[in-house]
C-alpha cells in the first residue's frame, strides 16, 4: 500500500492536518455575524467578450497553444492538437443545490455551447467549485460519449452513476496517453468530499501534461507543500526546462488559520511557480466565487505584491479577463 492511501481513505503526503472541525468551522463563518461585519468593497473581476473565432478555428496539426479562463478554476487549454477542460464548472452556483451556496459572480467566459469540441477533461478532485454535474453530463452529451474523463482515484464510480462512462482514474504519478498527449496526476496537499460521509474517499491532485509541443501544469486546490519541488524532481528528465505554463490557484485564501493547509495565497503560489521552473504562470481560483473572506479583487493585488517579493516579472505570471484567450509559444512550431 503506497503512502497516501489508508483503510479510512486518502491522506496528503506532508501533513496528517485535516480540514478544520465542525467548530472551526462555525467560528469562521459566525465570526462577521457577530461582529455586524460588512462585506468587504469590491471592484468587478475583469471580463472580455470570448474570441470565438479564434478558439473555433485553432485546431487540428496548426493548433497553436492557448488558454482561455471560463472563470475559477476552469480553463480551456488548447495544446499539441487537443482541446481540454480544467475542472468544468458552468452552474450559477457552486453548490449541490442552485437555491444556496457560493453564487457566480460572473457569467461563464465561454458558455457551454459555445466551446469547441472538447477532446479532454480533466478533474483535480471533487469539490463542488471544481466539479458541476451538470457541465459534465453537458459535456457528455454535447460529445455525444466521445469526450474523455480523467479524473483521481475513487472518482469513475461518481460519474457512471451520472451516465458518464469513458472516464479513466490515476494515482498519484500515474498517466493516461490521449492522442501522443500525456496526462499524468500529480500529488497536491489537498482534500476531497461531496458529502458528510465520504471526506477522502476519493483521491485529490494536480495535473502535469506534455504534448510534443507544449507542456503544462494545473494545480487544482492545495495547499503549499514539498510536493511542487518533487513534481519537479519527478519530471526532471521528461521536461528538463520546465513548464511552459502552470495552472495555479491564486484565490480563497483567507483566513490563513484555517485555510492555509488547504488553499495558497498569492505569496505561495509565486514560490510554487518558482518550486515548478514554470515558465510562465497564470493564476486561477479568484474572482468567480465568494467562497472566503478576501475580497473578490484582492488576488490580484497580493499577486502583484507577491511578484515584486520574489523578483518575479509581471508577463512571467499574469492573471486573464474572464473570457480572454492568450495565445502562447509552441516547443516545436507545427510547419506552416
Amino acid at each position: 500500500m503506497q503512502r497516501h492511501h489508508t483503510r479510512t481513505g486518502f491522506k496528503n503526503n506532508y501533513t496528517d492536518a485535516i480540514p478544520g472541525s465542525l467548530g472551526d468551522v462555525l467560528r469562521w463563518k459566525t465570526h462577521a455575524w457577530r461582529n455586524n461585519l460588512p462585506p468587504p468593497p469590491q471592484t468587478p473581476t475583469p471580463t472580455v467578450t470570448a474570441d470565438k473565432v479564434t478558439i473555433h478555428a485553432n485546431t487540428g496539426a496548426a493548433m497553436q497553444p492557448a488558454i482561455t479562463w471560463v472563470g475559477h478554476a476552469t480553463m480551456l487549454v488548447q495544446a499539441s492538437g487537443l482541446n481540454v477542460l480544467t475542472d468544468p464548472v458552468f452552474s450559477e452556483r457552486a453548490s449541490p443545490v442552485q437555491f444556496a451556496g457560493p453564487r457566480r459572480a460572473q457569467p461563464p467566459g465561454v458558455a457551454l455551447a459555445d466551446l469547441p469540441p472538447i477532446d479532454v477533461v480533466v478533474v483535480s478532485h471533487n469539490h463542488y467549485d471544481h466539479l458541476d454535474v451538470h457541465a459534465v453530463q453537458a459535456l457528455n452529451q454535447q460529445a455525444q460519449g466521445a469526450t474523455l474523463f480523467i479524473v483521481p482515484l475513487g472518482l469513475k464510480a461518481w460519474f457512471v452513476r451520472h451516465g458518464i462512462t469513458q472516464v479513466v482514474e490515476l494515482d498519484w504519478w500515474q498517466q493516461h496517453t490521449m492522442r501522443g498527449v500525456e496526462f499524468h496526476l500529480t500529488p497536491v496537499q489537498h482534500w476531497s468530499a461531496r458529502a458528510l460521509g465520504d471526506r477522502f474517499h476519493s483521491l485529490w491532485g494536480g495535473w502535469a501534461v506534455f504534448g510534443a509541443d507544449f507542456h503544462w501544469y494545473f494545480s487544482g486546490d492545495t495547499g503549499y507543500s514539498q510536493d511542487f519541488k518533487d513534481t519537479r524532481t519527478h519530471f526532471q528528465e521528461r521536461s528538463p526546462d520546465g513548464f511552459d505554463i502552470a495552472l495555479i490557484a491564486v484565490g480563497a485564501y483567507e483566513p490563513r488559520w484555517f485555510m492555509q493547509n488547504q488553499h495558497i495565497n498569492p505569496a505561495e503560489a509565486v514560490q510554487i511557480h518558482r518550486d515548478l521552473h514554470a515558465k510562465r504562470s497564470v493564476g486561477v481560483h479568484w474572482g468567480t466565487f465568494n467562497l472566503t473572506d478576501e475580497p473578490l479583487d484582492q488576488p490580484p493585488k497580493d499577486l502583484a505584491a507577491a511578484r515584486v517579493a520574489q523578483g518575479v516579472a509581471d508577463d512571467d505570471f499574469f492573471l486573464l479577463k474572464i473570457g480572454e484567450t492568450r495565445l502562447l509559444p509552441a516547443r516545436n512550431p507545427a510547419p506552416k
